[in-house]
């Protein structure tokens, strides 16, 4: 039988990890899963791990969950992939149906990429092209938020602005504008999160009044900006863009990767704004973890302005190989499905009283700071006995991720906020385990 340090011996010879400094895992070796079953991980040692951040928030229905399990293995004797230029599948059709069905209204004509780096990209060139097909060649630039986060492709990245994803990059980016976020933790005194919305959208008017006769679009993290450390704000700043977007005439982009199905209490976000945009992406919950996909929706008139006789006048020519692969729509069907069997989004809301009360302690401990929660996602900051961060020098988040592990519990933080982020299907008493550990790793992590 192998244990878990042959497995990290033979990782250590061979693999890079992603988002990693590899010199790390000479004292924080990686750990080797062997199995998951509903939200727990289980390494080859038999050592247990709660998933608290959903496996990078892919993970919405636990691990090894049967329904979808069968789901895949039915659609698997039937066909694992086709071409989907001038081909198509009945997995495929169906789940463009119900994305088109289930989306804010308008939305009615769906594009596959492979992941949600190279949705941003589809989603990014599709609006470029389309005012290109429009006679509007001006229109070449993208606004962006502060802080914003939309993948680490290089046009995603282009539209991203956090410095530890673009600095080194910077030669091979074309940046956006860049607007004030909506963040509430941004407020100054006396100030309330609407007073930060009102702010963030007189910026945003200002930056268009400049630059909207060269813009394509502004992109946006709908509610929460979770790269950047679950920064969250009111639907009314999308509600506000989205009349800013109308009125100056560019396209409004929802990335809805991380935040979709379900996580902000809501299938999608854009839903407690009222709004619809321009384009939607989505992906990571959409095959509840299971695998790689991207849905881009668009309107009608966007469709239509790329229509033509010849591909070579207007055509969107942008294709990815598993573009629209049936083993994924399959799992994603199957992921819609438990949403609607199981009343999720319902059952979650019921359960939001049991964390805010699972997190006030939390709250009043004095090493932590603004700690808060959009449906589904809590996140909190750690700080020093003054209320200030620590230097990220000082990696306190890492000691927090370290005592979590010790403690079966997989809690990797953003820096040095820690946040919760985990599949729907945590028991209660799973829950309690989660806040229990959190408090312990907070006070392992602030220990002088």
């Amino acid at each position: 039988m192998t244990t878990n340090q042959d497995w990290i011996n033979r990782d250590l010879s061979v693999l890079w990890h992603p988002c990693t400094q590899m010199k790390d895992h000479e004292t924080l070796p990686p750990i080797p899963i062997a199995r998951g079953k509903d939200s727990w991980l289980y390494d080859f040692d038999g050592r247990r791990y709660l998933d608290a951040i959903g496996s990078w928030w892919l993970n919405l229905f636990g691990h090894a969950n049967p329904f979808i399990n069968e789901r895949i293995k039915a659609q698997l004797d039937q066909l694992e992939h086709v071409i989907l230029a001038g081909f198509s599948h009945q997995p495929v059709i169906e789940l463009s149906e119900r994305l088109v069905a289930l989306t804010p209204s308008g939305l009615n004509r769906v594009f596959y990429a492979d992941n949600g780096s190279s949705g941003i990209e589809v989603a990014l060139k599709m609006s470029f092209h389309y005012w290109r097909n429009a006679n509007r060649p001006e229109k070449t630039r993208f606004i962006a938020l502060e802080n914003s986060y939309h993948g680490e492709t290089l046009g995603a990245l282009g539209v991203g602005n956090m410095s530890i994803f673009t600095e080194t990059y910077a030669p091979l980016i074309r940046p956006a504008s860049i607007a004030p976020s909506p963040d509430c933790q941004q407020a100054d005194p006396g100030e309330t999160c609407a007073d930060v919305t009102a702010r963030a959208l007189a910026a945003m008017r200002d930056l268009l009044e400049q630059e909207a006769h060269q813009t394509c679009a502004v992109i946006v993290e709908p509610l929460v900006q979770c790269a950047a450390g679950m920064r969250m704000h009111e639907p009314a700043y999308l509600t506000g863009l989205r009349a800013l977007c109308d009125e100056f005439d560019v396209h409004l982009i929802a990335d809805e990767i991380a935040v979709g199905f379900g996580r902000t209490g809501t299938l999608f976000a854009c839903e407690q704004a009222g709004i619809t945009p321009d384009i939607l992406c989505l992906s990571k919950g959409i095959t509840a973890g299971y695998l790689p996909l991207a849905a881009i929706l668009t309107t009608e008139s966007i469709y239509q302005a790329f229509y033509a006789d010849r591909p070579s006048q207007r055509a969107f020519l942008h294709s990815h190989s598993y573009t629209g692969n049936p083993l994924a729509c399959a799992a994603a069907l199957a992921t819609l499905d438990l949403f609607e069997r199981d009343q999720v989004i319902e059952r979650n809301r019921q359960r939001a009283p049991m964390i805010d009360r699972l997190s006030a302690p939390l709250a009043a401990h004095p090493h932590i700071a603004n700690l808060r929660r959009t449906g589904m996602i809590v996140a909190m900051d750690l700080v020093d006995a003054r209320g200030q961060p620590y230097p990220r020098s000082d990696r306190r988040g890492q000691k927090a991720y370290r005592y979590a592990l010790d403690h079966e519990v997989l809690l990797r933080p953003l820096g040095e906020t820690l946040y919760w982020m985990p599949p729907y299907t945590l028991s209660d008493d799973e829950w309690q385990i989660l806040a229990e550990v959190t408090l312990g790793a907070v006070e392992a992590a602030t220990r002088a």
